[in-house]
């Protein structure tokens, strides 16, 4: 039997959202996420892989300095509407956290774009990191982090 764990690295996290060129503006504008992959795809294997038919997706992976992916998904063939508001409790995945070098100076750059936050970036017991939620265009909720020296 092997001991090591079965999996290796988060790979990506998947976003789906409603507006791929509303969702750039904020990934790729705001947050400066860089844009590694832009493709639509279909075909037989996007079906069985979303188990859908006809599925027609714009797919866009980002990276912030060559790390983390996130994919931003913009299901064409397949339009849906969050159901339900996104509380940070609901069951399933809850957000998507990003380290930022300066929340300050970020928090004014997205309050100027009219972007909303759940309050001013607070520091959790033990004070070693700053950190506040927002949303995306779409209301998934974004954690920022600043790492305090």
């Amino acid at each position: 039997m092997h001991n090591s764990p079965m999996v290796a690295a988060l790979r990506h996290a998947g976003i789906v959202v409603t507006d791929m060129e509303r969702s750039l503006k904020f990934y790729r504008n705001l947050l400066g996420l860089k844009i590694v992959w832009d493709k639509f795809e279909s075909g037989d294997y996007i079906d069985n892989m979303s188990a859908l038919k006809n599925v027609l997706v714009r797919t866009v992976k980002m990276t912030a300095n060559g790390g983390s992916l996130i994919e931003l998904l913009c299901y064409d063939s397949h339009p849906r509407k969050r159901l339900g508001g996104n509380e940070i409790c609901n069951i399933g995945s809850s957000h998507v956290a990003f380290t930022v070098e300066n929340l300050d100076q970020l928090c004014q750059k997205l309050r100027e774009s009219g972007f909303k936050f759940n309050c001013e970036p607070q520091f959790p017991p033990g004070g070693k990191v700053r950190v506040m939620f927002c949303e995306d265009p779409d209301g998934t909720l974004i954690e920022l982090v600043e790492e305090l020296t």
